[in-house]
């Protein structure tokens, strides 16, 4: 079932109220004796210059006439009640610790420690933070893997049915809307079972944003129901890097969710990543619904190209089964590299390194080039042609090659109690056996391969070999190099 969520009130969304006073600050001429130090950009003049008077002029602190994030009652209030509208939310809070922030609050406000909830191991690795910082222990439903490309897909009904049924006392279900690759479980129907259990539904959704506005897409969290969803406008909504909001349904106190998100975000808000997010989300609701109507026809169009190069699988909306994979976002132009003998990361790093073409990211199997809407076809053209040149020079015999970029982890303790115990650091090698205590991932994605309380097993060892060897980016744990890993004592 399709996004079937209302059309925000279009005359009201023209308004843009943190930018309009903004730009009358900007007419006042105020004698700045406050922060920030740069004084509007005199203080910095090298920084004014890299980054321009008209930007430096506006990095300015809480006042009264400009509001203030941890207690909104005036522009940056009505920006919020703004955004709520335009994505059919109760409320919506304007986040600038990115969705990473936005996350962690999400988690917090529904969870303490001892709670459990219900989410899929193929998680951000913010989730598993949260649960560090708040002492909830996770039940993991471990979703289904594509044999073929190798991708961890959605929560199928039945696994989720399960989870609710085996632990009933579970406060929250959280479920990826969409995961990094495009894909989306039966969200609607998650939502029912997670509520007519008692227990909350969350949604990371850190690649939905365009959800909201995309006839054709996905269903998104608050049309389907959902209690909390954390949006990333910074990725495909067109707002500044760290921008982001939090949404929340009409049976979520408010209040309480802006104390938890005070608990960890900055008193000093960023004027520019709010302004950004008030500007963005008026342009997402005016003109959102052609825009990403475009998006999706210009990356069904890649498709179209890549998969005609041969060798490659550009996959998209046959890979619906009305259940782990129950829908599928158009807009990701996500490509199987394994057959011409590549890793996805190793295509990542040619594309980069020798046709200047900066795609998302690349794993062990798959990349993904991310569209959006600054996107034209002449670029996509120029990442067709790439593909097709790289597969000329570079294809190889792909026998060798690892495929599976999901391994079922074995949890033995809850992410809080290890992160926080009595641990070794030993060489990577002889870890086999031992709990892990910290986090090693790939960045991007950012899903972990290994998260505090989990067992350190052979193929686990053998696939960080393997990622390293073909140049992923191993991010997470205290040993920059990744030779030693910290355990339980």
């Amino acid at each position: 079932m399709k996004n079937s969520q209302l059309h925000p009130n279009q005359s009201s969304q023209n308004r843009a109220p943190i930018y309009e006073a903004l730009e009358s600050f900007r007419q006042m001429r105020v004698v700045p004796f406050d922060v920030p130090g740069h004084k509007r950009g005199r203080g910095n003049p090298e920084l004014t210059a890299f980054l321009g008077q008209q930007c430096i002029g506006v990095d300015v602190n809480s006042m009264k006439p400009l509001d203030n994030l941890c207690h909104p009652v005036s522009v940056i209030l009505e920006a919020e009640k703004l955004a709520a509208d335009a994505f059919g939310a109760a409320h919506a809070f304007l986040m600038v610790g990115g969705t990473t922030s936005s996350v962690q609050s999400m988690i917090l406000a529904a969870c303490k420690r001892g709670d459990e909830i219900i989410l899929p191991r193929n998680v951000h690795k913010s989730v598993i933070n949260a649960l560090v910082l708040c002492g909830a222990v996770p039940v993991y439903v471990n979703p289904d893997v594509d044999q073929r490309l190798g991708i961890s897909l959605g929560m199928r009904r039945e696994q989720v049915a399960k989870a609710i049924a085996e632990h009933p006392h579970a406060v929250a279900v959280l479920v990826n809307n969409p995961t990094y690759y495009g894909v989306c479980s039966d969200l609607r129907a998650i939502v029912k079972m997670a509520h007519a259990a008692g227990m909350k539904c969350l949604a990371d959704e850190a690649h939905g944003t365009h959800f909201y506005f995309g006839g054709g897409l996905p269903v998104s969290a608050m049309a389907a129901g959902a209690d909390m969803a954390s949006v990333s406008m910074h990725k495909s909504g067109g707002s500044l890097t760290q921008s982001s909001l939090l949404l929340v349904g009409p049976d979520i106190h408010a209040g309480y969710v802006r104390q938890i998100i005070n608990l960890t975000q900055t008193t000093s808000g960023s004027y520019l990543l709010m302004s950004s997010l008030d500007i963005s989300r008026r342009n997402l609701a005016l003109r959102g619904r052609t825009v990403f109507h475009q998006v999706a026809d210009l990356a069904e169009y890649a498709r179209q190209e890549i998969n005609a190069v041969g060798g490659y699988y550009a996959f998209g909306r046959e890979l619906m089964n009305g259940d782990s994979v129950f829908d599928f976002d158009t807009t990701k132009l996500s490509v199987h590299t394994l057959d011409i003998g590549l890793a996805g990361i190793e295509v990542y790093d040619i594309l980069r390194d020798e046709y200047d073409i900066q795609i998302e990211f690349g794993d062990i199997g798959n990349i993904l080039a991310y569209l959006s809407m600054g996107d034209r076809p002449q670029e996509v053209e120029r990442l067709v042609s790439a593909l097709a040149e790289i597969r000329r020079r570079y294809q190889k015999d792909p026998t060798g090659l690892l495929n599976q970029e999901y391994v079922e982890p074995e949890v033995v303790a809850s992410p809080q109690d290890a992160f926080y115990a009595e641990k070794l650091s030993l060489p990577l090698a002889k870890t086999k056996g031992r709990v892990c205590s910290e986090f090693v991932m790939c960045y991007p994605p950012g899903i972990p391969l290994l998260a505090p309380g989990e067992r350190v097993t052979a193929e686990i060892l053998e696939h960080i070999r393997y990622a390293k060897e073909k140049g992923c980016s191993m991010t997470g744990p205290e040993d920059p190099d990744l030779e030693r890993l910290n355990v339980l004592a």
